[in-house]
């Protein structure tokens, strides 16, 4: 919607509209109470389903308790070794894990750095290892096997080494603890070019899992924060369980633990993550139930000594019989949109829960799929950003140029409108009739700038989420922008203003500047309250995007800057189209208006240059005004 000639209604309508898109970047997720109001309603109907089934499995109840090693006599030579570690080196990853447990303790991602240091990012926070399983024996308290020694195994042997090298194809390392006259066997298998883990639980000669009304998989601890901005990744990590075609979540938002998430069920899989970076663990038949926990200690501003966030997902499987194993994937890698769907994975991203089932088909089938063809000969994601724009500048050029036409010929109307205002400046309602008279008559439509304006702010808004909850952006530099998925400061304040924080970016700067370049254009010479509401406007708008932007993803500066450059191109060629056509008297729809105009203020004297709507260049050429070309 352009600015310039506007009434009141149209000026509100875009007030309104920008109202509307901060509303929507703000409150990207339900209130507390709606949170609430669905984690009562999800838990009831959990309930209800599990009294249906019958009563839950001890294994559940018994999660939290504090654990013991066992004093079942089966599991006496599992207990006391030594620890030592073993490193499995891939192309993707440096896996560490523990003979306590047979469990990885660490797990660094050799192609991604932490954005503060050098260092590689971590996804195992809990330095008693990530995985477990966790059993309530027919004899003794409930067990986790992290409490158990294990013996490393390769090929067939005891491996002695510290380090086993996956460099090409695949590979597997299993861990075995003696149970009764049995063994409990983990067997991980790994791929030199894949972020996914296989995963086996074996049970020769012992009915350890058969028991009871079966046995958890527990993966521990959140995914340790890589992201210099500790509050914005806080808010985007969370644990995740999908059941009945539905992703649910547990968000910490505030120091303290949050009501647990049960569910019960076909479980498909659980995961904990955080902005960029995934933990997720995939069984192969579906669990019977899931259950998430979360807590956090301080406030994600504090330091980073103070500040911690746990997640607990846990799978409830069933029984599984002596000499059966049962198999699951772990994914452990970045959030890249096309890896989550190979694995169903695509619902942890965050596109907003108020808008995300606007914006997820966008960012999902228009916004990544180009990003990433693009991506496959230019060099640089900032060039892909300017030319994705330029993109979709060209798929809306039709529409905009409507708009921006509608524009250009109020702009040569302004003396005729600003001539109505005056004639019927006492009465409002007899102005509005005669502008609209005279939009009808130039076949201007005021409100024509509104579509294009909507059509822009769901994509904007889907290059939001998508820039600031996907991993294509983070680490690319563009100019003096070190990191495209997050703010580009260009300018630290000594102090915090609400909102924008404590520093100015560059792109949100220049991108502020080019709104008001473009504004201005579009922008009539109107003297008077319509000129004051216009002027009102042009800085109005750019100030509240500016508040909105500051701390966005620079990507998506760089991007609404390269569009409002593109605008100011279209603007200027058709501004001048219009301009030059009228001053030959090739706008007959104007001429006429501009006749009606001066027909109902009684204006006797003609505008410059211009005989009965026509320019005097027009009359000299033809002769005379009205009079076919070349006739006399």
């Amino acid at each position: 919607m352009e600015p310039q000639g506007l009434d009141r209604t149209a000026i509100l309508g875009i007030v309104l509209m920008s109202i509307i898109l901060g509303i929507w970047m703000i409150q990207t997720a339900p209130t507390q109470e709606q949170v609430a109001a669905q984690q009562a309603a999800a838990d009831s109907v959990a309930a209800a389903q599990a009294q249906a089934a019958g009563p839950e499995p001890a294994v559940i109840e018994d999660a939290d308790r504090e654990l013991a090693p066992p004093s079942d006599s089966a599991f006496v030579r599992a207990l006391g070794r030594p620890e030592r570690l073993v490193t499995v080196v891939t192309d993707r990853y440096l896996a560490t894990f523990s003979t306590q447990g047979g469990t990885p303790v660490s797990f660094k991602l050799r192609n991604y750095d932490r954005s503060e240091t050098a260092e590689p990012v971590e996804l195992v926070s809990d330095s008693t290892g990530a995985l477990a399983v966790g059993v309530l024996p027919a004899r003794g308290d409930y067990l986790d096997t992290r409490l158990l020694s294990f013996t490393p195994v390769v090929d067939g042997q005891p491996f002695m080494g510290d380090t086993l090298r996956i460099e090409e194809g695949e590979g597997d390392i299993r861990f075995e603890a003696p149970v009764g006259s049995g063994a409990l066997r983990f067997v991980y298998g790994f791929h030199h070019d894949s972020y996914d883990v296989d995963f086996r639980i074996e049970t020769p000669g012992t009915d350890l899992l058969a028991q009871g009304g079966g046995y958890e998989l527990i993966w521990d601890g959140a995914v340790p924060q890589a992201e210099a901005d500790r509050q914005g990744e806080a808010q985007q990590a969370g644990a995740f369980v999908r059941t009945g075609g539905d992703t649910e979540s547990l968000v910490l938002k505030e120091p303290g633990a949050l009501e647990p998430l049960v569910r019960t069920g076909d479980v498909d899989w659980v995961a904990v993550k955080t902005k960029f970076f995934i933990a997720a663990v995939i069984p192969e038949t579906p669990a019977t139930g899931a259950r998430l926990t979360a807590r956090q200690t301080g406030e994600a501003d504090e330091p980073a000594s103070d500040f911690a966030q746990e997640y607990s997902a846990r799978l409830e499987m069933p029984r599984q019989p002596a000499g059966e194993s049962a198999e699951f994937t772990l994914y452990l890698g970045p959030l890249e949109l096309n890896r989550l769907a190979d694995y169903g994975l695509y619902d942890t991203v965050d596109f907003g829960a108020w808008v995300g089932f606007v914006i997820r088909p966008i960012a999902q089938y228009v916004v990544a799929p180009v990003f990433a063809f693009l991506s496959t000969f230019l060099p640089n994601y900032g060039l892909v950003i300017l030319l994705f724009a330029a993109l979709v500048k060209l798929l809306l050029w039709p529409l905009t140029a409507v708009s921006y036409r509608n524009a250009a010929k109020m702009r040569e109307l302004q003396p005729q409108l600003t001539a109505v205002k005056e004639k019927y400046g006492d009465d409002p309602q007899k102005q509005q009739q005669a502008m609209m008279q005279v939009y009808k008559t130039a076949g201007v439509n005021p409100l024509g700038g509104c579509l294009p304006m909507l059509l822009q702010y769901p994509l904007l808004i889907a290059l939001w989420r998508f820039f600031q909850s996907t991993l294509v952006l983070r680490g690319e530099s563009f100019l003096w922008a070190a990191d495209l998925s997050a703010p580009d400061p260009v300018l630290n304040l000594p102090f915090t203003i609400p909102f924008v924080g404590n520093f100015l970016s560059g792109f949100t700067i220049l991108m502020v500047v080019s709104m008001v370049v473009s504004m201005k254009l579009s922008m009539s010479s109107a003297s008077g309250a319509g000129g004051a509401q216009q002027k009102i406007l042009m800085y109005l708008m750019p100030v509240m995007f500016f508040v909105f932007f500051n701390r966005f993803p620079s990507g998506l500066s760089l991007y609404y800057l390269a569009f409002n450059i593109f605008s100011i191109v279209q603007q200027r060629m058709i501004n001048k189209q219009v301009h030059d056509a009228h001053e030959r008297g090739e706008t007959p729809e104007i001429d006429a208006a501009a006749e009606q105009v001066d027909r109902a203020t009684s204006k006797k004297k003609r505008r410059p240059g211009r005989r009965g709507g026509l320019t005097a260049a027009a009359v000299s050429k033809n002769g005379r005004a009205g009079s076919p070309k070349g006739k006399r």
